[in-house]
């Protein structure tokens, strides 16, 4: 059993300046992205990516990140409360982010950059598929120093107990996303799409890894203490990953009948 070591959430302080760590994670997850994007592009250089369009996307894609993670947070976790004090939507230094409206802000933003470019929308999703879990990662680090979207309480030798929550052992279900929907999705996507792909299967691949991983380690989190468990015993994250894996299956299946008729 272990005890959450319980970091101070302010990385560093300068004078009134507080910079955060759950912040900084952010920043780290979008420069992992960006770095790796960049070894993409090295790996293929008479491929469609250039620098120039990373840095691009990398722009639209952090705009769609941070407003669609917040109106997401607002629309899927918290609308009645926002309803009665609508200004504090934009108070996002309280907190206040959802991976499922991030997603769908960042499919706007990259059909946004995709049209700009007259460029298909899947060549755009299929490039970036397999650097978003790295932001993930980071994010699931950030979540663990702060101690927040701490696990339900277990027997297991890997037990914690989070000292700010109360004295129970818990799943560490935050370093199980970290290592899930992180390190284990990158690695599957990153080696996936190493070989040329049909079009929509790597974005497939992502949409059923992401939402498979996110259902099953949600069974270890604790849900959340304003919505509890909804219908048939799941939680909300359960019920916005199920999409997910239903439209990656659909995505899958069209890519493959496209294979067959290409063939015919």
């Amino acid at each position: 059993m272990f005890v959450h070591p319980g970091f101070d959430p302010i990385a560093v302080s300068l004078g009134p300046l507080a910079v955060r760590w759950y912040g900084l994670m952010y920043i780290v997850g979008f420069a992992l992205v960006w770095w790796f994007g960049r070894l993409r592009i090295k790996a293929n250089p008479n491929g469609l990516w250039k620098q120039q369009d990373l840095d691009d996307v990398m722009f639209y894609g952090i705009l769609g990140v941070i407003l669609g993670g917040r109106i997401g947070y607002v629309l899927f976790y918290k609308l009645g409360d926002y309803i009665n004090v609508p200004w504090k939507i934009f108070y996002v230094w309280e907190g206040g982010m959802s991976f499922h409206g991030g997603m769908l802000g960042v499919i706007v933003a990259l059909a946004w950059f995709a049209r700009s470019r007259k460029q298909h929308w899947l060549d755009v999703t299929d490039f970036m598929a397999p650097l978003v879990p790295l932001g993930l990662a980071a994010g699931r680090i950030g979540n663990f120093i702060n101690a927040e979207l701490w696990g339900r309480p277990t027997d297991v030798a890997w037990a914690m107990i989070f000292p700010l929550v109360d004295k129970q052992p818990r799943h560490p279900s935050q370093l199980y996303q970290f290592a899930l929907e992180g390190l284990l999705l990158f690695v599957i996507l990153w080696f996936y799409s190493a070989k040329p792909r049909q079009r929509g299967k790597v974005s497939a691949m992502f949409l059923i890894g992401y939402g498979a991983f996110r259902f099953i380690v949600e069974y270890a989190r604790e849900p959340d203490s304003f919505l509890g468990l909804l219908a048939m015993g799941w939680s909300m994250g359960q019920w916005l990953s199920l999409p997910m894996i239903v439209v990656g299956v659909g995505m899958l299946a069209w890519a493959c009948h496209e294979i067959g008729r290409a063939h015919v």
